[in-house]
This record gives C-alpha cells, sequence and structure tokens, in this order.
C-alpha cells in the first residue's frame, strides 16, 4: 500500500469514526428527551413526582407520602392516565388529616379529611373528565401537598429531560444508562484513531 492510500484510509477512517460519534450523540440527546404533560404550573416546586401510568387500568397514588417538610405529599403527585383508569388514594396514616379536592377538571372530593391508614378514595375518569385534573389536600393545599391528573392523549404537553413532578427536568433511568454507553464507544472509537493515526496502516504485503 501507498503513502497516499494510507492517507486516504486515515481519513476514511477519521471520517466515519466522526460520523459514527455524531449520530450516537444525538441519538443519546433525542433518548433523554421525553413528553410530559403542562400542567400549567401547578406541581411547581411540589414534591411526590410524576409518573405516565398510561395502559394501566388501575393507579394508586398514597396520600401523606413524604414531602413538603414532612409526610405532606401525593406520590406521585402527577399523573398521566387513559381515560376509563380507577385512580385510588390510600391514606399512609401519616402527616394528619388529609382529603382530596378537586380545584379544577373532574369533580373530586373525598369530604372531610382523614388520618386513618388504609382509607381510599376512588374515581374513575372517563372520556368526559379529559384534559387536566388540578387537586389538592384542603388542610395542607398552602404547605404544598397538590396533584394533578392528566387524562387522555388531547393534553397540553412540554418536552422536558426526563419524568419529573416538579419543572426541574429529570433524565429518565434508561437515558441516562445509553449516555454511558455512547460515551464509551466514544473513547473508543477516538483512541482507535489516534491509533491508526501514530502508527499508520501501512502494512507491508510480500510481492
Amino acid at each position: 500500500m501507498t503513502d497516499g492510500n494510507v492517507d486516504m484510509s486515515r481519513r476514511a477512517f477519521l471520517g466515519a469514526a466522526a460520523g459514527g460519534a455524531a449520530v450516537a450523540a444525538a441519538s443519546g440527546t433525542a433518548a433523554a428527551q421525553t413528553v410530559e404533560p403542562d400542567f400549567g404550573g401547578h406541581l411547581d416546586g411540589v414534591d411526590g413526582g410524576y409518573e405516565d401510568l398510561r395502559g394501566q387500568s388501575e393507579v394508586t397514588i398514597q396520600v401523606g407520602a413524604e414531602g413538603n417538610g414532612g409526610a405532606l405529599a401525593f406520590a406521585p403527585a402527577g399523573v398521566w392516565i387513559d381515560p376509563g383508569t380507577t385512580v385510588t388514594w390510600e391514606w399512609t396514616g401519616e402527616g394528619g388529616g388529609h382529603n382530596v379536592v378537586a380545584s379544577e377538571g373532574a369533580s373530586l372530593d373525598s369530604g372531610s379529611p382523614v388520618a386513618e391508614a388504609g382509607s381510599t378514595y376512588e374515581y374513575t375518569f372517563e372520556e368526559g373528565d379529559a384534559g387536566i385534573t388540578k387537586y389538592h389536600c384542603a388542610p395542607h393545599e398552602a404547605l404544598g401537598m397538590l396533584g394533578a391528573v392528566a387524562v387522555g392523549e388531547d393534553v397540553p404537553t412540554v418536552e422536558t429531560g426526563g419524568g419529573g413532578g416538579s419543572d426541574v427536568p429529570q433524565v429518565p433511568g434508561s437515558a441516562k444508562s445509553l449516555g454511558i454507553a455512547t460515551s464509551f464507544a466514544l473513547v473508543a472509537t477516538l483512541g482507535l484513531a489516534y491509533f491508526f493515526m501514530k502508527y499508520g496502516g501501512d502494512y507491508e504485503i510480500d510481492e
């Protein structure tokens, strides 16, 4: 192989390596982006998290979970479900008396505050409840004990780095794993490129 061919091989290798790294990086970025309901700031700074629970016919939300300075959170605070899904709020028995009262959307009202562990309140969200329902615990609303339910596909959404109940984007575990794998692949590719450039590819062939 001539020197000219070696140089061309090097350029071709480096070009392929750069292209592969760019594709891998773009894939990692795309995987890290997710879409979740836009709760209109209702859950900003609120503990409890967010979960996409579409595809499940029954969903449970803890009432009196740890958060907001005590056992004063709904967990998850934000959920996305399909019409026809039954949501059960289950009391932990912590944080005093709690209830579930809607401030917008479906007619949620569990009644007077309850403190007994194991107490439950159920509501089935039908097609007529499509959209965003915002609710709170009346005794602890000012402390951030808020929740929201997104129902159906026709809801306002925002792109984030992952699932999180607040306005701080979170990167899902699968995206983190992909990012780590991408980084290792990039390092390996650059290492091979350096080796190829330093030592060349001019392997003599017996004529």
